[in-house]
């Protein structure tokens, strides 16, 4: 369904979120495959504190549509084009209704989803066939989950908009890749106070997602030993799957 990218070697990337977590493993895998990097984040110390001293650091925040406008400006000055753009910056905060803060949440969700649609608006213009866009959600997308508030609905309107996209660039020849990890050691996910199942560190997520884009398929979901407990469970009516989700999780 995607093209199938198995020789990074030349192949010109652009990874905004990189600086920390899963972005910042991609990075080091991407590099290490011969990949030609362009990396953004907030702050440009993080992304030099990568140690990537081929890469064109691009400091940018997703949640300005003029920054990320300039940082593609500056990349294809630098370039003359890319082949993949990929979407990492996240955030998360654990959130219930006894505690809903609508500003919170609308931070989150900004972050999450609304991030993604402006960096697609950003370079949808400058994709290639061969090559495309990649936006990494979570599996907490799938469907509701306990203190998911507002995390879980920026992750499940992200899948819908990777879809959608996904439909209308496929007859053109690009790609649109729709990464879902289970849980994932960062910053983020050491805020929880649950045990998280198959647990992977960010090396091993970076790992799975690089090697996903070789499959050609839509979706790259790791690790699947907990991915597809997760779909199984998404496929469910509501009335098995509410009190199935509150049993297994205290919820």
């Amino acid at each position: 369904m995607n093209p199938k990218i198995t020789d990074w070697r030349g192949k010109r990337v652009w990874l905004v979120g990189a600086s920390s977590g899963i972005g910042a493993a991609v990075a080091r895998e991407l590099a290490g495959r011969g990949a030609r990097l362009a990396l953004s984040a907030r702050g440009r110390e993080k992304l030099q504190a990568l140690g990537l001293s081929d890469a064109l650091l691009l400091p940018c925040d997703a949640t300005d549509a003029a920054s990320l406008l300039a940082a593609r400006q500056a990349l294809i000055a630098a370039w003359g084009g890319v082949d993949l753009v990929v979407y990492l910056a996240g955030d998360y905060v654990p959130m219930r209704v006894d505690s809903f803060d609508l500003a919170v949440a609308e931070r989150v969700v900004e972050v999450n989803f609304s991030g993604a649609m402006r960096l697609a608006a950003t370079v949808l213009a400058d994709l290639q066939p061969g090559g495309g866009i990649a936006f990494v959600a979570s599996v907490a997308g799938y469907r509701g989950l306990p203190k998911a508030l507002c995390y879980g609905p920026g992750k499940a309107a992200l899948i819908h908009f990777a879809e959608v996209l996904h439909l209308d660039l496929l007859p053109k020849g690009i790609g649109v890749w729709l990464i879902n990890p289970g849980f994932v050691a960062t910053p983020l996910t050491a805020q929880n106070d649950f045990s998280m199942p198959a647990l992977q560190t960010p090396e091993q997520a970076a790992c799975a997602t690089v090697d996903g884009f070789k499959t050609g398929n839509f979706e790259i979901h790791y690790p699947k030993r907990f991915t597809r407990l997760m779909k199984f469970f998404a496929s469910l009516p509501y009335a098995w799957y509410f009190p199935l989700i509150r049993r297994l999780t205290g919820g």
